[in-house]
């Protein structure tokens, strides 16, 4: 979906596809056709955003063939679908039963890093509607924080400089830009802003910037006005945003029970306190656990915020709650104002399939409306903070209600 800002720029707004598990280039189109058409339609929309996520091996064959990327671009016209943005964080099996510390490898002390990256920028290029400004890929926050030393810090540092060269280079082939926006996360090396001002300090700036998740920056604790103010006076741009909300319990102590219900052995949900961006270490065990069942074991104290991305549409139930308030505030630090802070946004619940059961989609169809739901939130959000839709769009024809009233209801049918 588009939306107007008032200084004239076009905000892209989609969501991620790394919810779903296609790996090959058949997968792909499937996706297309099983679930991105129906979210696009279930949303009355005319035209949908997919923040598209390519495992290595596909992604090393499109950027190979420039007549496969012909055919996924037309693909994805014909479908009412557009991409201008790529999610590079996971390089492969995201949807495997076990994933855990395998998403943040390779990272980028190593080649493998690099050239996936390149690759993902070099099919964008080719799949970017002829109006996008620019296209924009995130990536992982350089590597997961342990091992870590100056010998590693100097390999990824150069692999860094390697990859804008690469992208100028892309930009001189195709004539379209593509920045590389790096996710601070909870456990990585760059777990909050003020992290990467420091690992992203002498960066070129054209092409490398930060994606802010919005999750990561409510389980960092981040006040998002102080965050956005830091990465600004860095010369940092938000190259990407992801609209997500994580878990939150304020009083851990008497919510065990519940936040059990959410322990599960796909994804890691670290966990972290109150006082963590205080912290001098932000994974001191004082503050934090590197996963949900740690956490529950260990009892830091409350609140908690736990990186587990949740429906924005459909809060936990209490005593549970998510931090949709922190989403709201950051959107409102991105967008309120005069200049739109950042042009392409995706809505990322990638944790849909591990959900507590009575709250998982059962079919095709519910993950469907899931997610047009959350994509329906997110655009109200923008709107509301005077966003105006532009493109066509069809009205929905169950009319009474929105998308996301009903998405809600059902899932609040049965308590997780």
């Amino acid at each position: 979906m588009r939306l107007r800002h008032a200084d004239g720029s076009t905000v892209h707004l989609g969501y991620c596809t790394n919810v779903h598990p296609a790996e090959d280039a058949a997968g792909i189109l499937a996706q297309l056709r099983t679930h991105a058409e129906p979210v696009r339609e279930a949303l009355g929309a005319g035209l949908l955003g997919l923040g598209l996520w390519l495992a290595a091996p596909v992604a090393a064959e499109l950027a190979a063939d420039p007549a496969a990327r012909r055919r996924l671009r037309a693909e994805l016209t014909r479908r009412g679908l557009e991409v201008v943005t790529l999610n590079g964080f996971p390089y492969a099996a995201f949807q495997a039963p076990v994933v855990k510390g395998a998403v943040y490898r390779p990272d980028w002390t190593t080649d493998a890093r690099l050239r996936y990256t390149l690759d993902l920028a070099r099919i964008l290029a080719d799949l970017l509607p002829d109006d996008a400004a620019r296209g924009s890929v995130s990536t992982l926050p350089l590597a997961w924080r342990q091992p870590w030393d100056a010998a590693r810090a100097d390999a990824g540092r150069r692999r860094l400089d390697d990859l804008a060269a690469g992208l100028a280079a892309i930009e001189r082939d195709t004539g379209r830009p593509v920045r590389v926006g790096f996710e601070p996360e909870p456990g990585c090396v760059v777990e909050r802003t003020g992290q990467a001002v420091t690992a992203l300090a002498g960066v070129d700036t054209d092409r490398l910037g930060v994606c802010l998740d919005l999750a990561h920056l409510a389980c960092a604790w981040e006040e998002p006005a102080e965050a956005l103010a830091r990465l600004r006076a860095a010369g940092l741009p938000v190259v990407k945003v992801q609209v997500s909300a994580a878990l939150e319990a304020a009083h851990p102590s008497t919510a065990a029970d519940a936040l059990a219900r959410w322990v599960e052995p796909r994804f890691l949900h670290q966990t972290r306190a109150a006082g963590t961006a205080h912290a001098a270490d932000p994974a001191d065990p004082a503050y934090a656990a590197d996963d949900l069942d740690g956490a529950l074991a260990g009892r830091p104290p409350g609140p908690w915020r736990v990186h587990y991305h949740v429906p924005l549409h459909a809060p936990p139930e209490p005593p549970l709650t998510s931090t949709v308030p922190v989403l709201r505030t950051a959107l409102a630090e991105l967008f309120a104002g005069p200049a739109a802070g950042c042009d392409h946004l995706d809505v990322e619940t990638y944790t849909w399939g591990v959900l507590p059961a009575a709250r998982r989609p059962r079919t095709d169809a519910e993950l469907a409306d899931g997610i047009a739901a959350e994509l329906a939130f997110a655009r109200d959000e923008l709107v509301a903070l005077g966003l105006t839709p532009a493109g066509e769009s069809r009205p929905d024809d169950r009319r009474g209600t929105t998308m996301s009233e009903r998405v809600t209801d059902r899932h609040s049918e049965v308590p997780a």
